[in-house]
């Protein structure tokens, strides 16, 4: 790609912040309803109600099939197809629509592994700040961090064997989500 320029730079980041913030938004949805998040978490709320408009208009094309929100997937991808294609437009590079969406699709795989490992990381802090006698436990974050990470840690603490008050099943998944990250920005 050739160099940007100034303005160029300031474009793609104020491209990549609005598509980036709405898109997280929806993967933290999407995530939510797989792991069955409380709903009525405050942070929920407000995720559910800054998402939902596109997605009522959506789902009326795009059904859910079970937990699994269809319409949120497509909007995610349809969104991270148009942010990316905004910055090749703005760099002024000609790249095809296959591409795009491959890359798409990529960023999007890393961007819900981020969330993960972030989800991970701020449930590890807030169990250190609840273990110092802080209120952790009731706060909407750690209450939502759990839930998304329910699914990867329950499987990892039934494996490993039980090591008293260290528990190592954070840091095996953090690994683990590495290597994927890894693995997904190799294609």
């Amino acid at each position: 790609m050739p160099a940007a320029g100034t303005g160029q730079e300031i474009a793609i980041f104020l491209v990549s912040v609005v598509f980036g913030i709405y898109i997280t938004l929806l993967i933290l949805r999407t995530i939510f309803g797989l792991v069955r998040a409380d709903y009525y978490n405050p942070i929920s709320q407000t995720i559910v109600m800054l998402t939902d408009p596109p997605l009522r208009v959506l789902r009326r094309m795009v059904p859910s099939v079970g937990r699994v929100d269809l319409a949120a997937i497509v909007l995610m991808i349809v969104l991270k197809f148009i942010e990316i294609w905004l910055r090749v437009l703005i760099v002024g590079v000609d790249v095809g629509v296959g591409l795009i969406l491959a890359v798409a699709i990529r960023e999007l795989l890393t961007t819900v592994i981020w969330v993960f490992i972030i989800a991970l990381i701020v449930e590890v802090v807030m169990s250190w700040i609840q273990a110092g006698g802080g209120g952790a436990a009731n706060n909407p974050i750690m209450r939502l961090a759990g839930s998304v990470n329910r699914p990867i840690l329950g499987p990892l603490r039934r494996a490993l064997p039980n090591t008293g008050a260290i528990d190592f099943s954070p840091m095996i998944a953090l690994v683990g989500l590495y290597i994927l990250l890894i693995i997904v920005r190799s294609f």
